[in-house]
């Protein structure tokens, strides 16, 4: 009997070496390797966590942060300042005299200079702001050159302010101060406040004054509502607020027909349409009530 007995326990143990089913965690590890986000960490979330726990042991000390951004700073402007990309003088066009000098000015930019320094749209805006210039472009041209091209305001007028004499453009925006009237004698000149305002309203009335023009001294804005024109021997023509130029033209027809402006009078009130009024020198006046008074006798 016992032979036959250990036969048996033989046979069982070497059945259970060899079952092939794998154990409990074994089987678990392995239905884990299946799953495609517990793969992507162990090929990339592992790789990183343990560069930037690297990084980040390395980066720790201030000396070594330091020496990186020195060679950073030094690789860049090393590229930088590489000679095609140097800027070593500027080309202003379209611009002349104070103008082109207050353009060059406003660059404050000591050539030769690296073309990454320079923000061309910044600079337009400034170029664009100064007085005098209606439009700028700016652009960096082969060579190295700085290319400025203006489009400059074309004064049409003096505007006549409180501190200053202005000249201004056919929309009323400034183009520069001058120092006295005959600066710009071929200029009409406007005053009052928002006479600025109304430029081309401004110069459609002194083309109306054509026929009179040798006499025109200039526009003066009323209330900002209204015009006078401003003739020489201290006259005036009182416009009104609307038909401005219409009322203008009647009173040079008058002058055409019976020479009121050429008589002794000072002003000539154009406000109401339909009763226009005529105010005499104080001179005239006593030798129009001498002449009643002898007539009434």
């Amino acid at each position: 009997m016992f032979p036959l007995t250990l036969r048996r326990s033989s046979a069982k143990s070497a059945k259970a070496k060899a079952d092939p089913a794998p154990s409990r965690w074994s089987w678990r590890m392995q239905r884990l390797m299946l799953t495609p986000g517990f793969r992507l960490g162990l090929r990339a979330g592992v790789p990183f966590c343990l560069t930037l726990m690297a990084a980040t042991i390395y980066l720790s000390s201030e000396e070594r942060r330091e020496a990186i951004a020195l060679a950073v700073s030094d690789a860049r402007r090393s590229i930088e300042e590489r000679p095609e990309f140097m800027v070593k003088l500027m080309a202003v066009d379209g611009a002349t005299g104070a103008l082109a000098a207050n353009v060059r000015a406003l660059v404050p930019v000591e050539f030769p200079a690296s073309s990454f320094d320079l923000d061309v749209t910044v600079l337009r805006q400034q170029i664009t702001d100064l007085d005098g210039v209606k439009n700028a472009s700016v652009r960096i041209k082969p060579g190295g050159i700085l290319q400025v091209d203006v489009t400059p305001r074309i004064p049409v007028a003096v505007w006549r302010t409180e501190d200053e004499l202005v000249l201004v453009d056919e929309g009323g925006a400034r183009v520069e101060v001058i120092g006295s009237r005959g600066a710009r004698p071929d200029l009409p000149l406007i005053a009052g406040p928002g006479a600025e305002a109304q430029v081309p309203q401004a110069l459609r009335l002194i083309n109306a004054t054509a026929p009179i023009g040798k006499r025109l001294r200039g526009l003066v804005r009323v209330g900002e509502r209204r015009w006078d024109v401003v003739l020489d021997r201290d006259q005036r023509i009182m416009l009104p607020e609307t038909g401005a130029v219409q009322a203008l033209e009647r009173v040079i027809a008058l002058e055409g027909a019976q020479e009121v402006l050429s008589r002794d009078v000072l002003v000539v009130d154009m406000r109401l349409a339909q009763r226009p009024t005529v105010r005499m020198s104080e001179e005239a006046t006593k030798q129009w009530w001498q002449i009643k008074q002898i007539s009434g006798q």
